[in-house]
This record gives structure tokens, C-alpha cells and sequence, in this order.
């Protein structure tokens, strides 16, 4: 099946008591148990409602198991303390999400885990490799100044060296990139941004082989990240209309971020659809499409960036991404607010940086409130 067809049929549960085409919400947390093998319970991610999003979101990531959880940072630390313990090394990009990199800044030297951030360079990643590495862990575009990292190099230095690779693969999609086809061990999503996609739900979620998807939930039991039966129906719900939303907001944010680029009150624009962006030959050979997410610094001729959010119309400043309403924010004082200023800094996240999440309105729609909110006096 294509990827339109697996959104819309895969995983589907068919009740043969209603012969319902959409699958019912078992909102049971307790299930009888005798003379059965598998043994549904919500905490031990094996529900129906459950299964069925997992296996939807396997088709199309080309995976043979995942883990649904209750947030896309559940996901995510979950999947890190799978393989690491005291005494492990772990390596990461630089540019990460803000929360990512929050964390392991915040706990790993209190748990007895040794960390190394790199810029987004593969050569830096094989330069950090410790003979107790257990775990790269890289994002690609990264979150949010769009960067690119060679997929397939990364995770050929993990084959090398016989350590696990992980991605999150929240700004791509599973419908813009595949990194599992590109050797990666593990796929996480912030099922909460595409997945979801309308900004109702929380949720996150792994896939990967079944032996390493078996260890993450077998950590996940303990942690208890698990998702309701409600939500997962929400989730699958969604994911219907994957492939229809992100086409529609990457020709979007295609169009936008050349309009942009052109702009005289526009700094610099972060987007790996242009040609002139660093990564755009990388992002060429390992994309199917280059994301709905671009992120931009206004010019010092420009208003301070919350002046400029404060005078939109249509697009809305808030928090997270991914939804169908095109939406704004500020990463210095939003998704990476809790990172110092040095390491901001550092990173390239500037007071004046912008990130806007691309929806599905009509694209000129978005420029132009773009354009009067740029001109306002």
C-alpha cells in the first residue's frame, strides 16, 4: 500500500459483532484474564486501541513494533534510560529539542551518566565515540533552527561501533522521512505535533525492530506513560488524514520560505527547501518533502519579535507545533526556554528567531498576514 492508503487502512480493528468500519473504543482498564495468553492492560501497552495505532504507525514507518505513550517526552526519556545505566555514555546533537536537551542536562549527572553534546555533524558524532557509549541519539531537522544531519553516516557509526541509534523524527513525519530505511535503530515521535495533528491530543510514540521495541516496553511498564483508550482513538482518527495535512502544509511552508527569503526585514530564514540552505543536498537525498516547519530572524530594521506576534490576525502564537492552523512562537522563550542563555547562544537560538509551524489554510492567506504584520506601524 501507498502511504495515502496505509493512513486510512492500517491497523483498522474490524468488530465482527457491529461490522463497524471504524474501530470501537474499549474503554475497559480491566479485562478478564483466564484461559488467555496475552493479557490486555493499559499500562503494559497492549490494549486494542493501543495496538491498533501502533501497528498503523509501523506501516508507515517500516517498522515491526513500537510503544505508544501518554507525551512525546515520555517517548523520549523512556527510550534513552532503555539503554543507558550508570557508568554509560551517551551522545547527542546540540540542537535538540529544548525539553530533550533539558533533560539530560538537568538528570544524567545526578543518575551517574556521561553525556557529550555535538554540533550537527557526523564527524563530531565518530569523534565522541567512548568505548562506553551505549547510545547516539540525533534529531534531523532538528528543532528549531531546521538543521540537517546525514542519517544514513550516523547510523553507520553506530553499526560501526555497536552502538543503538535513535532520531526523533517529529518535524519530517513519517510521511516526509523514514530514517529506519536509512539504517537508524529507533524512531520517536511528539505524537502530540503531526501525528495528532489538530492540536487536541497529547501523546508520543517509538518504533523500532521487535527486540528493541520489547526493551523500551519493558522499561515503559515501570514508567507507566500509557495512553487511554479515548485518546488512541482520537490518535487513529488523525492519522487518517496524515499524508492529506502534511502534503498540504509542506507545499505551504515550501512557498513561504521563499517569499521569506526575499524579504527585506527578514534576517536569515531556516528552511532545508532552499537551496541555499546548508543541508538542502543532504535533505534532498534522505526527504521525501522538507517539512511544514521553518523558523526565521527578523532583521534589526524589523519590530522585537513579540511586538511582530502581537500584531498577527490569522496566525497564532502558542506552544507546540504540527496543528492545521498555522501557528508562531518564540523558541527562547517557549520550547527552549529552560536551556541557559550560554548554551542558547551557543546553539544559534537568538531573541529575534522565530518558529512557525505551517497549517493547511491557504498559503496566501498566511503570507499576507505575514506581510501586514511585518508593516504595521
Amino acid at each position: 500500500m501507498r502511504k495515502e492508503t496505509m493512513c486510512v487502512h492500517s491497523g483498522s480493528y474490524r468488530d465482527p459483532n457491529t461490522r463497524g468500519i471504524n474501530t470501537p473504543i474499549f474503554t475497559s482498564s480491566a479485562f478478564e484474564y483466564l484461559d488467555l495468553e496475552e493479557r490486555p492492560y493499559p499500562r503494559y501497552f497492549n490494549t486494542p486501541n493501543q495496538e491498533v495505532v501502533v501497528r498503523k504507525l509501523c506501516d508507515l514507518e517500516n517498522a515491526e513494533d513500537g510503544v505508544l505513550f501518554s507525551s512525546g517526552m515520555a517517548a523520549i526519556t523512556t527510550t534513552i534510560l532503555s539503554f543507558l545505566k550508570q557508568g554509560d555514555h551517551i551522545i547527542l546533537q546540540d540542537e535538540l529539542y529544548g525539553g530533550t536537551h533539558a533533560f539530560v542536562s538537568g538528570q544524567f549527572e545526578r543518575i551517574g551518566v556521561d553525556y557529550t553534546f555535538v554540533p550537527t555533524d557526523t564527524e563530531k558524532i565518530a569523534e565522541a565515540v567512548r568505548d562506553n557509549t551505549r547510545l547516539i541519539f540525533i534529531e534531523s531537522p532538528t528543532n528549531p533552527l531546521l538543521s540537517i544531519i546525514d542519517i544514513r553516516e550516523a547510523a553507520l557509526i553506530g553499526k560501526k561501533n555497536g552502538i543503538t541509534t535513535a532520531i526523533d523524527n517529529t518535524f519530517a513525519s513519517p510521511i516526509n522521512q523514514n530514517p529506519l530505511e536509512l539504517g537508524i535503530d529507533i524512531v520517536l515521535h511528539s505524537g502530540t505535533k503531526y501525528l495528532g495533528g489538530h492540536s487536541d491530543i497529547c501523546c508520543g510514540a517509538v518504533l523500532a525492530n521487535r527486540a528493541l521495541a520489547g526493551r523500551i516496553k519493558a522499561q515503559a511498564t515501570h514508567f507507566g506513560g500509557s495512553l487511554n483508550a479515548t485518546t488512541c482513538c482520537l490518535l487513529e482518527r488523525s492519522l487518517k488524514t496524515l499524508n492529506l495535512r502534511v502534503e498540504r502544509q509542506t507545499q505551504n511552508a515550501g512557498k513561504i520560505a521563499e517569499f521569506l527569503d526575499q524579504h527585506a526585514l527578514i534576517k536569515q530564514v531556516y528552511y532545508p527547501g532552499l537551496s541555499t540552505h546548508p543541508g538542502h543536498d543532504t535533505a534532498l537525498s534522505q526527504m521525501k518533502g522538507f517539512g511544514a516547519m521553518l523558523s526565521f530572524e527578523l532583521s534589526h530594521d524589523a519590530q522585537d519579535a513579540y511586538t511582530f506576534m502581537k500584531r498577527m490576525k490569522l496566525i497564532r502564537p502558542a506552544l507546540s507545533l504540527g496543528g492545521i492552523e498555522s501557528s508562531i512562537c518564540s523558541p527562547a522563550t517557549t520550547s527552549h526556554q529552560k536551556i541557559s542563555r550560554k548554551d542558547r547562544e551557543r546553539i544559534g537560538i537568538t531573541d529575534s528567531l522565530l518558529r512557525l509551524s505551517v497549517g493547511i489554510e491557504h498559503v496566501d492567506d498566511i503570507i499576507y498576514d505575514i506581510e501586514q504584520a511585518m508593516s504595521a506601524g
